[in-house]
């Protein structure tokens, strides 16, 4: 039977062996009830262990376990802002991380509409200005961002991706790395992207963020 616990360390390892989480770098968290679980300071996600999570209340405080990544501001964050988040996952994945640091699309998302998978599973995907890493400040920028999103990248840091249950989080954050590295193979090519009308659609048939200011990027 799946657990809340087992779905997060079935998640680590996925990530890792996708090549998605070099060293001890990432960190996940989850609901279980009243409380959120997250992985523990240096952990390696190919090797979690269920029973040593560290757990939170929803307010970020330690209840118990080892001590928390320091990046749990940012997975909190995304908890208070979004009532149906159950899932979190923050990576340095290759091609996430260098979009990170390059100028945004626009100022809703960082990654323009290349693809309708994008669109559909991750939506506008806007980028926080750089704070070094657990950085209380820029979660708190993220809590207090006054549009939906279900992602965002961290300037210079990476990808932190929100979703309904763990799976739907690790789809959107295998999506944004995907949508990513075509970013990064078009390079400065012309690309044909989504149209508005296009987008709009598949954001109204998938219930997925993107909203108006999401198409005006410089990048386009």
């Amino acid at each position: 039977m799946s657990t809340p616990r087992a779905d997060l360390a079935a998640a680590g390892a996925h990530f890792a062996a996708l090549g998605l989480s070099p060293g001890s770098s990432g960190n996940l968290s989850v609901r279980d009830g009243e409380h959120i679980l997250i992985t523990p300071t240096g952990a390696d996600l190919a090797r979690i262990d269920p029973g040593a999570l560290s757990v939170l209340d929803p307010d970020g405080q330690y209840v118990d376990g080892p001590r928390p990544s320091k990046e749990f501001p940012l997975h909190t964050a995304f908890y208070r802002r979004n009532p149906e988040a159950g899932a979190v996952v923050h990576l340095h994945s290759r091609h996430a991380t260098a979009v990170s640091c390059l100028p945004p699309w626009s100022p809703r998302s960082a990654v323009p509409p290349l693809t309708p998978y994008f669109v559909m599973r991750v939506g506008q995907t806007p980028l926080l200005p750089y704070a070094p890493p657990g950085d209380a400040a820029q979660a708190e920028h993220l809590a207090g961002l006054g549009f939906p999103l279900r992602a965002a990248l961290l300037q210079n840091h990476g990808p932190v991706v929100a979703g309904t249950d763990m799976g739907a989080a690790v789809e959107s954050a295998v999506e944004l790395e995907e949508v990513s590295a075509l970013l990064l193979a078009l390079g400065d090519r012309p690309a044909r992207l989504l149209s508005p009308e296009e987008s709009a659609l598949l954001a109204a048939k998938y219930a997925s963020p993107w909203g108006a200011g999401s198409g005006t990027g410089a990048r386009a």
